[in-house]
């Protein structure tokens, strides 16, 4: 039986337009625009990796079996890029009439080789002949290119024609930018922040590279190669070595887009369309500087503090402060941390007092994606080191992680950790850390459990809920889950923990089922759910059926949502809002009304076939009365924010949220932050929900402090 179903790339894209409206958005401080702009720049390259990619493979491999939307890849590929078109024609006007006019008024410009002095002609001149040159590696253009990994995804590079001495033909060449050399360039001689980037200074000088030859010509260009690559590993032998190939294919896997600056000359872009194999369909001719999510760190920029949003610190929790000592705070009373307006340190700490802490016997830990030197990291191979038992549950098929995890594993591995390169057929998605420490009457079992990654960076730029106990059901349970990640135990059914792939639907369903039970009973039925996404039919089938019965279903959901709410008798009871702030909504939060007895759980999960059916996961149900409440508020205000949400319309669309006459405004995320504040004891005081930045005077960024 068909469902209504919003197709999910539509969906994701409805989702990346809402972060390009805050670019849009005029109440934002310069620079907080900016990097939302490029954010949706980067979510765009991602997307096109993977999920265009996809689509591409379906298509050629003559799959014509129709999404639970019923659209065949064809027709998505299709709708995909005439959205998408729509899309960065807004990008460009944002950032061309908006955004990079207002950066010229605060003193930040962008200018090229035409535009400099005699003073800074000579110092970009030096720049490029000490610090650009020697990275230069020009590689000849020709169809063999196409599957070479020296022209990888996302890499910006330039391509010349070069009429060569009289013996020799002409010839094309294609030649990288360096991409771990800086792209912004800052100039001396202006009382201004004058920058000029990379591939313009290369592009100048490039005759150098080639000399007593000519360049007859030039134009910048930037390949997106399928990322959509993956590991078949219930035959594999060799779990890492399979992901070095895995990664390999990737530099040299198909083109699915190729973005030309809109100066690049015709008859080459006629020649590296020939050598790239590229379909007109795939060709994205721009305005905007190639790789546009780069320009995240002009957003981040130091001394222009005024053009960016006032930072909000994350607040240290109630009963501990650093140093203390996180196994007392724990067995005083369950910690509830809402990251990022809660510091991440207590996380941090647990890990580091265990690595060193005598009483400390072992440690346990899935890693999905970590920071790139992660403090986390360093504690486990600190614990193993110093003699502790150390497991880690490593994910190597963590998509665009890979290589960093296989990394990190050796490391810990060499330091005497046991290292597990996660299960079989499955992603290890779960995060949660058990510490087994002797106090002297007995060993006693501490645990985090979260709905995030752990990775101090960032843990300060999402939203996410983590929780730490020492109740023995939960310590043994969490022992449990990884007997059958590192040893193949059975997992039994358990009574605080629910995992995925083997219990996790069903439970759900099963509590979904009890609420129309009850609302069936004429009693109080309610179902309030945050999570990332929704696009599993099944669980939205249920949902469906919960409305019919009469539950109220409230869901906020920050990207793909692909239930319709709204529609008559079938989901008329179902309200969907979405959040879009300065933190990136990541929490995981189900909590089903149960008769006026709430069952709330936190989980690594979202509401995605893959979750249930294909990855490991955990919901924790969280029993504590304060924790519990404090999960029920954060439901609470998420529904009720009415300046940064948008509710999701039966058609697909959202419209954003605004207070109606005589109604507060309220603004979930800066709630949270001062909930916080409020209950580390700090007097600070954030206003909402509008920003009034001061302007500057005139002073030179610093990228570097």
């Amino acid at each position: 039986m068909e469902i209504p179903y919003i197709n999910r790339e539509l969906s994701w894209l409805e989702f990346n337009q809402r972060v390009l409206n805050e670019a849009k958005a005029q109440n934002l401080p310069l620079l907080e625009r900016l990097k939302f702009l490029a954010i949706t720049a980067s979510n765009l390259d991602e997307f096109f990796m993977v999920r265009v990619g996809g689509l591409e493979l379906l298509r050629s491999s003559r799959k014509r079996k129709p999404d639970p939307a019923g659209l065949t890849p064809s027709k998505q590929l299709m709708l995909v890029r005439q959205r998408v078109g729509i899309m960065l024609d807004d990008i460009e006007k944002c950032f061309s009439n908006e955004i990079l006019l207002g950066l010229n008024e605060e003193g930040i410009r962008r200018v090229t080789v035409d535009q400099l002095n005699d003073m800074q002609m000579d110092y970009v001149a030096e720049y490029f002949s000490e610090k650009v040159m020697p990275l230069l590696t020009p590689v000849i253009a020709n169809e063999e290119i196409r599957r070479s990994s020296t022209l990888p995804s996302l890499c910006i590079s330039l391509f010349c024609e070069i009429d060569a001495a009289e013996d020799n033909p002409r010839r094309h060449v294609l030649v990288p930018i360096p991409s771990n050399a800086a792209r912004f360039i800052w100039l001396p001689g202006s009382s201004e922040s004058n920058f000029i980037l990379l591939e313009d200074v290369v592009a100048n000088f490039v005759g150098q590279v080639f000399p007593e030859e000519v360049v007859k010509g030039c134009g910048l260009f930037r390949v997106t190669r399928n990322a959509d690559i993956s590991l078949e590993d219930e035959g594999a032998h060799d779990l890492a070595k399979e992901m070095v190939d895995v990664l390999a294919e990737r530099k040299h896997s198909a083109c699915v887009r190729l973005d030309i600056s809109n100066d690049f000359p015709r008859n080459l872009a006629s020649e590296l369309k020939k050598i790239l194999q590229a379909k007109p369909e795939q060709i994205n001719s721009t305005r905007l500087p190639l790789g546009f999510g780069d320009f995240i760190e002009l957003a981040s920029a130091k001394g222009y503090e005024a053009l960016q949003v006032e930072s909000w610190n994350p607040m240290p929790v109630g009963n501990w402060s650093p140093g203390d000592n996180i196994f007392k705070a724990i067995s005083k009373e369950d910690i509830l941390l809402h990251h990022p307006y809660d510091s991440f340190e207590p996380v941090i700490d647990f890990v580091e007092q265990a690595a060193k802490d005598p009483k400390v016997l072992a440690i346990k830990q899935t890693l999905y994606r970590t920071a790139k030197n992660s403090r986390v990291i360093s504690s486990l191979i600190k614990a193993a080191e110093n003699g502790k038992q150390v497991t880690v549950v490593v994910e190597l098929k963590a998509r665009f992680d890979e290589a960093r995890n296989l990394e990190r594993a050796e490391e810990l591995e060499k330091a005497g950790a046991q290292i597990i390169y996660g299960v079989k057929g499955y992603k290890t998605h779960c995060k949660v850390t058990l510490v087994v420490r002797n106090e002297g009457d007995g060993l006693k079992r501490y645990v985090h459990f979260g709905t995030g990654n752990y990775n101090e960076l960032t843990a300060g730029l999402y939203t996410d809920i983590g929780y730490m106990t020492c109740r023995r059901k939960y310590g043994y349970e969490a022992a449990s889950i990884f007997n059958a990640l590192t040893g193949g135990s059975k997992l039994l059914e358990m009574k605080n923990l629910v995992a995925a792939p083997f219990g996790l639907r069903s439970h759900l369903m099963n509590l979904i089922d009890r609420e129309i039970q009850n609302a069936e009973s004429g009693k109080e039925a309610r179902i309030e759910i945050k999570v990332n996404n929704l696009q599993d039919s099944a669980f939205i089938t249920a949902l469906y059926r919960a409305s019919y019965a009469g539950v109220k279903v409230r869901l906020n959901v920050r990207g793909i949502c692909c239930l319709q709410p709204d529609l008559k008798k079938i989901s008329k009871n179902i309200r969907v809002t979405s959040i879009v702030d300065r933190y990136l909504e990541h929490s995981r939060i189900f909590a089903f009304y149960n008769s006026g007895k709430p069952k709330v759980f936190i989980s690594s999960a979202d509401l995605m076939e893959r979750s249930f059916d294909r990855r490991v996961e955990l919901a924790v149900e969280i029993k504590d009365s304060g924790c519990k409440k404090r999960l029920l508020e954060i439901l609470k205000f998420s529904f009720k924010d009415n300046t940064q949400s948008y509710t999701l319309e039966s058609d697909g669309t959202y419209i954003r949220n605004s207070p109606s006459k005589g109604e507060k405004s309220i603004r979930a995320q800066s709630y949270f932050h001062r909930q916080s504040v409020k209950r580390a004891g700090s007097t600070k005081v954030v206003s909402e929900p509008v920003f009034s930045p001061h302007k500057p005077k005139k002073k030179r960024i610093d990228l570097a402090g």
